[in-house]
């Protein structure tokens, strides 16, 4: 009934889940994507926020020889973290560490998402603003603002592709995009910064719940009737890949909602400008295997950051045309569960992937050339991700923003080398 349920509302929707939709690889649409038997998010439609009842398990990387967009590299390290049964982190409290920021009690001048300095306390009096972008197909590249996002999520969609939720928060950028459809994972990433949440199209089911979340009022879409998005006509590209916005316009439409207020953050990161023990060195370079797109990462020991490679191609910031770089790696494995809201239907239809980031999981945080295993935490809807290393300490990252590879658990496509 709950499929039927399903069908009828994208058959009501049409038009905007067809808007929604994209043209997925014919292999990658046929391979059932990894899930995991947690409990289920979806019941009756509603959004409801339940923790896993299974404990996660952790996610493994072979060594195989692997390609590269320069040359093949051998993966020298395994990620095999123990049982988290038994090594699961308590909250500790923090140790001290000279120049910790975080994770409570941040200066005023300090930018809690990033660990950095701000020009003016004043930026940070500013909503969040998580954006939904485009990462498919490869003609949508190069994006336009990702370097100016303090956190990026990079997540499956339908059929082995991804798709980002982009947070901006101490940068602006104009424009940004191009927009593209909401899915389930975009439920709990507003909530988690206090952010208000810009996009276009998503399935009637996920439109619904969208309009019942706590962030409802700092939601802009063409979903809901909403300006602040324009298109930038190209002739080479469809049209559903030509709709942009920009952070200036987004502030002004919450401010004139009365919604451009300082977030409220329940809990926090920490961040260390020097190196934390316990990390693996020589992890220099990063590849995330996703069924249907290749990313890559170069540790770049001169400025300190990692630079970004998509299917064997730079990957550039359309509005600077700089190669996306980042502080702070981070791939986070959590239970991946097949829903019954249907997305598209192409080869037979795609249903919408549930990503359950709540609860713990393993995760391998990149900094600094160097890989530090532990655990990630969320135990409630208002909390950010956090980490913890093995024995359950503060696992701090770098200053600077970062970017989340977001994986299914058994994930075994993850290889990394000097």
């Amino acid at each position: 009934m709950i499929r039927l349920f399903c069908l009828c509302l994208v058959a009501v929707g049409l038009f905007i889940g067809l808007a929604a939709c994209q043209n997925m690889p014919a292999s990658d649409a046929a391979a059932p994507l990894p899930t995991s038997s947690a409990t289920p998010l979806i019941t009756n439609g509603a959004n409801q926020f339940i923790l896993p009842s299974s404990t996660p398990t952790p996610f493994l990387a072979a060594p195989p020889v692997i390609t590269t967009p320069t040359q093949p590299l051998v993966s020298t390290v395994t990620m095999s973290l123990p049982t988290p049964e038994a090594n699961a982190p308590t909250l500790l409290p923090a140790p001290t560490l000279v120049g910790l920021i975080g994770p409570t009690n941040f200066p005023a001048n300090v930018n809690p998402l990033t660990g950095e300095l701000v020009s003016n306390p004043a930026l940070l009096a500013r909503r969040p603003l998580a954006i939904k972008i485009s990462n498919y197909p490869p003609l949508v590249r190069p994006q336009a603002g990702l370097n100016n996002a303090d956190l990026i999520f990079e997540h499956y969609a339908e059929g082995g592709v991804t798709r980002f939720t982009a947070i901006f928060y101490s940068h602006d950028a104009e424009p940004v995009g191009s927009i593209r459809s909401a899915r389930l994972i975009d439920l709990e990433i507003p909530k988690m910064y206090d952010a208000a949440f810009a996009y276009s199209g998503s399935s009637g089911p996920v439109k619904e719940m969208i309009r019942s979340s706590p962030f409802f009022d700092r939601t802009i879409s063409p979903d809901f009737a909403h300006s602040g998005f324009y298109r930038l006509e190209n002739p080479n590209i469809a049209f559903e890949h030509t709709l942009f916005t920009d952070t200036p316009t987004l502030r002004h439409l919450l401010g004139l909602r009365g919604q451009d207020t300082p977030p409220q953050f329940h809990n926090g990161m920490a961040f260390l400008s020097t190196l934390p023990d316990g990390g693996i060195a020589n992890a220099n370079r990063i590849e995330v295997q996703y069924r249907g797109t290749n990313v890559f990462w170069q540790y770049n020991p001169g400025s300190g950051r990692y630079t970004r490679w998509t299917d064997g191609q730079p990957h550039l910031d359309a509005n600077t045309g700089q190669q996306l770089n980042f502080r702070n790696i981070i791939v986070l494995a959590a239970h991946h569960v097949d829903s019954d809201i249907l997305e598209d239907l192409v080869d037979g239809g795609h249903y919408s992937i549930q990503i359950q980031i709540w609860g713990e999981g393993p995760v391998s945080i990149f900094r600094d050339g160097q890989r530090y295993e532990g655990m990630w935490r969320r135990l409630a809807e208002t909390d950010m991700l956090t980490f913890y290393d093995l024995a359950g300490n503060i696992l701090p990252l770098a200053p600077g923003n970062s970017f989340f590879q977001i994986v299914p658990l058994g994930f075994d496509r993850l290889f990394v080398s000097p």
